[in-house]
């Protein structure tokens, strides 16, 4: 158990301070631990790693207002739960659970990052508390069960989305041309999957959307003469 002796020992065991209030990184992973509890002295926390352990339940982090980063993948979490106290929580990972709804983190005022890769989301409206995160610009969604073409209008609905992750869903092969489609309605993206989107990406995917294939190769040819442009200017510079 997580009992105060306990965490007492861990602190000693990893040279961190037996006073817990001046701990401000707290490793409590891989030590089997079932619940979260007795963190209560742990005021001063900015992280928190408690990944690998078998923790049913996110509960008991009322004095945690300081944290910064949360770790619990590879727990049997099953609800996002008691979070709201979390004011200053910018990065929270959840992956490797048994979660089927993103719920309870809105009440997050600064959460950027969002990483809930293989667990149970399966639609749109299992992703709908997205739009109500004004901050979120990472959101790692990959290896769930998303097949819902309709998750497109819940994630341009966020207004600071930057980087999204959907590798290993379903959905990814019924949104037609998917990459120039999730382009194209994600104003702010600028990484997808596994890799960037660059501008010249964007600008061709936004002349296909414009007037289809025609239209995109002339946006390419553009391209090109003006990367051409650009090398030999440099050349004769």
């Amino acid at each position: 158990r997580m009992t105060p002796k306990r965490l007492k020992e861990i602190c000693k065991e990893l040279k961190l301070y037996t006073t817990p209030e001046l701990n401000d990184v707290l490793y409590l992973h891989f030590k089997g631990f079932g619940k979260i509890e007795n963190l209560e002295r742990y005021t001063g926390l900015k992280a928190l790693w408690l990944e690998s352990n078998g923790i049913s339940k996110i509960e008991n982090l009322d004095c945690q207002t300081e944290l910064r980063c949360l770790y619990l993948q590879q727990n049997l979490l099953t609800q996002l739960e008691n979070l709201s106290p979390l004011v200053n929580l910018d990065t929270l990972n959840v992956c490797n659970n048994c979660i089927s709804k993103i719920e309870n983190i809105s009440c997050l005022p600064v959460l950027s990052t969002l990483q809930i890769s293989h667990n149970r989301l399966e639609d749109a409206d299992s992703l709908r508390e997205l739009s109500q995160c004004e901050k979120l610009s990472v959101a790692d969604l990959s290896h769930n069960r998303i097949n819902d073409p309709d998750i497109v209008s819940v994630l341009e609905q966020m207004p600071s989305l930057r980087v999204l992750n959907l590798m290993g869903n379903p959905v990814i092969r019924k949104i037609q041309n998917y990459r120039k489609t999730m382009i194209v309605r994600l104003k702010q993206l600028t990484y997808l999957d596994d890799r960037p989107v660059f501008p010249r990406d964007r600008a061709l995917a936004e002349a296909w959307a414009r007037g289809g294939r025609e239209e995109e190769m002339k946006e390419r040819e553009l391209w090109q003469t003006r990367e051409q442009k650009r090398i030999m200017d440099s050349v004769n510079g």
